[in-house]
């Protein structure tokens, strides 16, 4: 059993060893959960002592093997209630993220395993991130930025790597969610921003969006 605090900070640490390899620096932990890094120190070595990760002063912390099915056990609990707000609530995606932030912490595996059961064992959350499952697996998926595709190519969207309420508000102006067609009408090679088509209508989309748009091609 761990304590709110205790399994944000393994869920932290998980994602952020998923960009680096390797340790993962009090600083770089210190900036993601916006505090300070002498309260991360204290955590770690807390959680070094259950065996959830392993810590080197000056060089930072990884996860063990039982520390890697706890974050993925948290995932889980908060991407099977982002479905449940949005299929049976009728929630918005860019309303579920903070609520499933406070509801990934109940603790009971039965209410976990029924909620699974109940929404048909979904394989993917509202934003298209996989769901781990049960023993803690997260499906594989071949997908790619729709910054790489090039002019003439098509692909459906299959996720959103930013998640903030803005940026999605931002997507539903643009008529794109998961499962949006999308075709690549021109590139612009200065500055990589596109013209993309989605369904009848044609926009314009910056670098910046198509670097957060996940899309698997045909």
């Amino acid at each position: 059993m761990f304590t709110k605090a205790e399994e944000n900070y393994i869920k932290t640490i998980y994602h952020l060893q998923s960009q680096i390899t390797g340790e993962v620096s009090t600083n770089t932990i210190a900036d993601a959960m916006e505090t300070k890094p002498s309260s991360v120190t204290d955590m770690v070595q807390k959680l070094a002592d259950k065996k959830i990760l392993s810590y080197r002063k000056y060089k930072g912390a990884i996860l063990t093997e039982q520390g890697r099915k706890v974050a993925a056990g948290v995932i889980r609990k908060h991407r099977l209630w982002e479905v449940f707000l949005v299929d049976k609530l009728n929630f918005h995606w860019d309303e579920v993220h903070e609520i499933a932030e406070q509801l990934e912490h109940i603790q009971s595996d039965e209410l976990i395993k029924r909620l699974d059961s109940f929404l048909g064992t979904p394989g993917f959350d509202p934003h298209g991130d996989p769901i781990p499952d049960e023993n803690g697996n997260f499906m594989k998926t071949e997908k790619k930025l729709l910054s790489k595709l090039k002019k003439g190519q098509r692909g459906v969207c299959v996720g959103v790597k930013e998640t903030s309420p803005e940026f999605l508000q931002f997507l539903d102006k643009k008529n794109i969610s998961i499962g949006t067609k999308i075709h690549v009408l021109g590139k612009e090679f200065f500055d990589g921003s596109m013209v993309i088509q989605v369904g009848k209508d044609q926009s314009f989309i910056s670098k910046k969006i198509a670097e957060n748009l996940f899309m698997q091609t045909s």
